[in-house]
């Protein structure tokens, strides 16, 4: 199964001098039943792609954690993809967020099958989003604007061999 894990730049270096994706519990985000039911018409090619613009959420979210920890952290959103056993991940249905997974086990750096990052010039509406995300999410609508904002910035596909390109 195809899984995306939100990540950042510096967390990305953590897993390419790890040799792993972890500690596990991992979230992600996939194609679930109850993103497939939700999303009737789509195609998988459609569908993995709402499970990535998940991902970029959350790689939001932690962006905005590690900059509230003092974590100097690049304005870009980051996320990896995997391939995993399907028996390897668990399906929330109970959870709002219809694409969302839970890997109970780390990830080798051999089940990565590319890495998502958004491109330099997205930084700015990145930073935006993340000054905006605690009024967001106090349902400020203007705040939600900028949020979405960030998702108008589609993130670049790298193979794997190019991570140390994007971490040096």
């Amino acid at each position: 199964m195809r899984v995306y894990l939100p990540c950042t730049l510096p967390a990305l270096a953590r897993v390419a001098g790890a040799g792993e994706l972890g500690p596990a519990p991992l979230t992600g985000y996939a194609v679930t039943p109850a993103l497939i039911e939700w999303y009737v018409s789509g195609d998988t090619e459609e569908l993995e792609y709402v499970a990535l613009t998940e991902a970029a959420r959350a790689s939001l979210r932690m962006l905005a954690a590690d900059r509230a920890d003092g974590v100097e952290v690049a304005a870009r959103r980051v996320v990896v993809a995997v391939d995993v056993p399907d028996g390897d991940v668990t399906v929330r249905p109970d959870l709002e967020e219809r694409a969302r997974v839970r890997l109970d086990a780390a990830v080798p750096s051999a089940r990565i099958a590319a890495v998502h990052v958004d491109e330099p010039e997205a930084v700015k509406d990145v930073e935006a989003a993340i000054a905006a995300l605690p009024a967001a999410d106090l349902g400020d609508d203007d705040a939600r604007f900028t949020v979405d904002g960030a998702e108008a910035n589609e993130l670049l596909w790298y193979a794997t061999q190019e991570i140390p390109d994007l971490i040096g």
